[in-house]
C-alpha cells in the first residue's frame, strides 16, 4: 500500500535551520524506494530551503504554511495575499516596532532590523550546537541558513505569509485581535529567550488546506497520510491526516493534539516515526 508523509522542515528535518540527524536522509530516501511519496510540508518560502535539504529528494513541498504547493514543474496550490491584506500587515508591524519578514514563493524579504536580531539567533544556536558536539568530541557542523533580502526589494503583489518577531510577549493574540477574522495568527517556532514571535497568512490557507487538495489532485485518502510536525503551524496538518505524529521536541499540547509522538529532532525523530509506522 503506498503512503503518503507530509514533513515539516524546521524542528522537523532540521534542528531550527542549523543541523539535521544523518538517520533523517537516509529514512526518507529508504520510504521513497519502498514506494511512499514523501512531500515537504514547511512554513518556509519555497526558496528559502536549503539545498541540503532539497538534495534528499521529495516528491513534492508545501511552502509558505499552504499558500503554495508545488510537485515538479507543476503548481498545484497558488494562494498569495491580497495586495491591500500585505499593506495592512506592515502598517501593524511599523506602528508597534514589529520586526518582519515578508514571504514570497521564491523568497524572504527582511525589515530593517529583522536580518540582524535573526543572525544574532543563529549564531548562539550554532555556538551552543558546537559546544554539544565537542564535548561528545565530535567535529563542528556547518550552519545552514541564508541570509534574507532587504524587504524593500519584495514583490508585494506576490507576498504569502509574514513572520515577525516582537519584543512583546502578546502579540500573537494582539495582531489576531487587531488584524481581525481575515488573516491566520499564530505563535511562530523561533525559540527566542525573550518577546513573541509568530506568522501571520491568509485565514482558511494552512498546511492542512493544502494537504486536501493535494490528496485530491493525487487521488489519495487521508486515511494513507500521514503528518510529522512539531509547530503551531502543523495543527492543521495534524487534523487531515489519518496519522498525525509530533515530534518529541514539540510542545506538550500540540504532542496532545497528535496523539502519536516520536523522539526529538537530533534523535533520529523522522526516521524512528517512519520505522514505527512500516514506511522502513
Amino acid at each position: 500500500m503506498t503512503r503518503i508523509a507530509f514533513l515539516d522542515v524546521d524542528g522537523t528535518i532540521l534542528e531550527h535551520g542549523s543541523v539535521m540527524a544523518p538517520s533523517t536522509a537516509t529514512a526518507i530516501r529508504q520510504a521513497r524506494e519502498n514506494g511512499h511519496l514523501v512531500w515537504l510540508s514547511t512554513g518556509r518560502s519555497a526558496g528559502d530551503i536549503h539545498p541540503d535539504v532539497l538534495a534528499i529528494g521529495f516528491d513534492g513541498a508545501i511552502t509558505n504554511g499552504g499558500a503554495y504547493a508545488t510537485q515538479a514543474d507543476r503548481t498545484l496550490v497558488e494562494r498569495p495575499l491580497a495586495r491591500a491584506d500585505v499593506d495592512t500587515l506592515e502598517r501593524y508591524f511599523e506602528a508597534h516596532g514589529i520586526h518582519y519578514f515578508l514571504q514570497t514563493h521564491g523568497g524572504v524579504f527582511a525589515s530593517p532590523g529583522m536580518g540582524a536580531v535573526m543572525n544574532e539567533y543563529r549564531r548562539e544556536r550554532h555556538a551552543q550546537r558546537a559546544a554539544e558536539l565537542e564535548a561528545q568530541g565530535l567535529p563542528p557542523e556547518q550552519p545552514l541558513w541564508r541570509e534574507p533580502r532587504p524587504v524593500s526589494e519584495v514583490d508585494r503583489d506576490a507576498v504569502a505569509k509574514a513572520v515577525f518577531v516582537s519584543p512583546s510577549t502578546d502579540t500573537v493574540a494582539h495582531a489576531a485581535a487587531e488584524l481581525g477574522d481575515g488573516f491566520h495568527v499564530i505563535p511562530g517556532s523561533i525559540p527566542l529567550p525573550g518577546g513573541s514571535n509568530g506568522e501571520i497568512g491568509q485565514a482558511g490557507v494552512t498546511k492542512g488546506s493544502a494537504i486536501t487538495d493535494v490528496l485530491a489532485e493525487l487521488g489519495l485518502s487521508a486515511t494513507d497520510a500521514i503528518g510529522i510536525g512539531d509547530s503551531w503551524n502543523d495543527v492543521e496538518m495534524f487534523e487531515v491526516v489519518g496519522t498525525p505524529v509530533a515530534m518529541g521536541n514539540a510542545v506538550p499540547e500540540l504532542q496532545r493534539l497528535a496523539g502519536r509522538v516520536t523522539t526529538a529532532v537530533l534523535d533520529d525523530g523522522v526516521h524512528n516515526a517512519f520505522a514505527e509506522l512500516g514506511l522502513i
